[in-house]
């Protein structure tokens, strides 16, 4: 009888002293880079803005939660594949980032191939696209042109292609550096998500459902952050140079997830201790922008903008979501 590989490669529930994906950080880390990043990150965020009303925009977004279905059957599956074809010695993984290539290279004909490399390389070249032009936008409009507007449409779009070729040579520089985080790509990307986004996250939240939040405090906690963030990374990158029973290094090895939880939570407090240590914001300027600051007029609006096919497709993401919680368990 055949020996079942790597069963606990099918369970996203271990336990809490697990040294990578523990459940607690599963369960409560991994929604906070996810409000960040499908909620504030303008590369996401801008799709959702050239919407033409608000039922569009809804919609739109609530066609994107079936499309990111889609990945446990792209990413996932074919990685658990690939696991279990490495074990049993019928294909071999240099590494982890090797396996969706190897399966391409020894599983798919000569035909298929090259189909799933140039949609491979349009998806790259589209989400690059996006990236680039998202960065160079919140550079111009949001910096340079505030620091210079008197700047012509013609100068800012060179300003634009600057910014955009200065991201891609710092992008390429940071490359040699990745190693030094994580040796999968995959579980990099999550890592440096993890830094970054727990504060915007915290400020996000609050500037919704939290109207005494001020200008200052969300700065504060933005700053602050990202300042810790950061700390985190360097230390990470130069553990090796850390005294092994050091304070420093007991930074560092709390869990990545555990660690955005953590983050989270301090930005939530020292957000709302600096808001209720300043002035209130005007009640003017925050009419429409945080939910108990709606007026009767807004609230009819985007109760017009809904029916009972939006709560549905609601509803049938969040089951399917479920079920595969349940699945995975």
């Amino acid at each position: 009888m055949t020996e079942i590989v790597g069963p606990e490669k099918l369970d996203m529930f271990k336990p809490v002293t697990d040294p990578d994906y523990p459940w607690t950080g599963m369960v409560f880390g991994v929604p906070i880079v996810g409000i960040w990043y499908w909620c504030t990150d303008q590369y996401i965020v801008q799709r959702t803005l050239s919407a033409r009303n608000e039922t569009q925009a809804r919609r739109g977004t609530i066609f994107a939660a079936y499309l990111k279905m889609l990945p446990l059957f792209i990413f996932i599956i074919p990685g658990l594949i690939a696991f279990a074809l490495s074990e049993k010695k019928i294909i071999d993984l240099g590494s982890a980032d090797q396996a969706f290539p190897t399966l391409v290279k020894e599983l798919l004909p000569h035909g298929l191939k090259g189909l799933v490399v140039g949609g491979l390389f349009a998806a790259l070249m589209s989400s690059l696209s996006s990236l680039f032009n998202s960065c160079s936008i919140l550079f111009t409009v949001d910096f340079y042109k505030k620091l210079k507007p008197e700047s012509s449409e013609k100068h800012l779009v060179r300003v634009g292609q600057v910014a955009t070729a200065v991201v891609v040579v710092l992008g390429i520089a940071w490359i040699p550096t990745m190693k030094l985080i994580a040796d999968v790509l995959y579980e990099y990307l999550q890592k440096v998500q993890t830094l970054i986004g727990p504060a915007i996250a915290a400020v996000f939240l609050l500037g919704i459902f939290f109207k005494r939040i001020t200008d200052k405090g969300a700065f504060t906690g933005l700053v602050t952050g990202f300042t810790i963030g950061m700390a985190r990374l360097i230390l990470d990158m130069t553990r090796n140079h850390l005294d092994p029973g050091g304070i420093l290094m007991d930074f560092v090895n709390i869990n990545w997830l555990h660690f955005c939880i953590y983050l989270f939570l301090f930005s939530i407090f020292l957000i709302v201790v600096v808001s209720l240590c300043t002035r209130k914001p005007d009640k003017e300027k925050l009419k429409g922008l945080t939910y108990r600051s709606l007026t009767k007029e807004n609230k009819q609006m985007t109760r017009q903008s809904w029916n009972y096919i939006d709560v549905i497709h609601s509803v049938i993401i969040v089951g399917l979501t479920v079920t595969i919680f349940l699945i995975f368990s």
